[in-house]
């Protein structure tokens, strides 16, 4: 069988409710910029993560600061941001940040 057939057969045993949420998401995908094919295997586990892991973009994760920390603490972090956005993110900082009473 090939994937369209066995789409066809899950279609047929579906609610509405379930067919109007896969027919939201499959014109979802399809105006989503696509960068590479993906294959579907129907005899491949549902629980096989070795495919997402592949397509996640490497970004290193910092421990959590705890409460109590220190100014210091935050050192690790300089220089880390991960974006393009860090002047609008830095502008909107200034903008509503309380005033320190020192």
């Amino acid at each position: 069988m090939n994937i369209k057939e066995l789409l066809l057969q899950e279609i047929e045993s579906s609610s509405d409710v379930l067919l109007a949420q896969t027919l939201d998401f499959l014109r979802f995908l399809k105006t989503k910029p696509t960068t590479e094919e993906i294959s579907v295997d129907p005899s491949t586990e549902k629980n096989n993560d070795t495919s997402n892991q592949k397509m996640k973009p490497e970004i290193q994760e910092a421990t959590p600061i705890i409460r109590g920390s220190k100014a210091e603490d935050l050192l690790k972090f300089a220089s880390t941001w991960q974006g393009d956005d860090f002047e609008e993110c830095l502008q909107l900082v200034y903008q509503t940040r309380s005033p320190a009473e020192f």
